[in-house]
């Protein structure tokens, strides 16, 4: 009988560990482990929820139930390489954001919650980003997009376009080398 691949790398499993003595339980660790595996992964696949639930031991459904709630984690497949929130509460709203984010969904070739063909970008909306004085604004990875137009939603996608690019020509040029 064949045994399933892990998931969870001894990397991931050692920095999830590390949390253990910060917080009063294991299940306290839950949402730190969540965050460990999504950057790893870009997604929390259902054998990692399985994974978590044993290393923090808890039944699995106490660490879906988690994950489920926040709709920041993805389980089906990956986000894109870069994950952008277009902030749609009521000062981004009043300032265009529901316009921002049909032009930045067009540009990019997909609707809120999908990502492109080539993986590079998820285009999502947040309901707030907490940045009201930079009205309409976008968060794409760490990096706060404020005051966002289409002149700066062009050169957001053509900035993550050339880094998809050199990102493959690395890759080609990564496994030229290894062949």
């Amino acid at each position: 009988m064949a045994t399933a691949e892990r998931i969870l790398t001894d990397e991931m499993i050692a920095e999830i560990k590390q949390y253990f003595p910060r917080y009063p339980n294991r299940q306290a660790v839950t949402l730190p482990a969540l965050h460990i595996v999504n950057q790893r992964l870009r997604h929390v696949p259902l054998a990692a929820v399985v994974e978590i639930a044993e290393l923090l031991e808890l039944a699995p459904a106490e660490v879906q139930d988690t994950l489920s709630f926040y709709g920041f984690f993805k389980q089906d497949r990956p986000h894109g390489q870069t994950r952008a929130w277009v902030c749609r509460s009521i000062s981004c709203h009043l300032r265009g954001a529901d316009q921002m984010l049909d032009y930045l969904c067009d540009k990019a070739g997909v609707k809120p919650g999908e990502t492109t063909a080539d993986d590079t970008l998820t285009v999502e909306y947040a309901e707030c980003l907490g940045a009201c004085e930079f009205a309409p604004c976008m968060l794409a990875g760490d990096d706060l997009h404020p005051c966002i137009t289409p002149q700066r939603l062009d050169e957001f996608l053509t900035k993550i376009r050339l880094a998809a690019g050199s990102r493959s020509e690395d890759t080609e040029i990564n496994s030229t080398k290894s062949a």
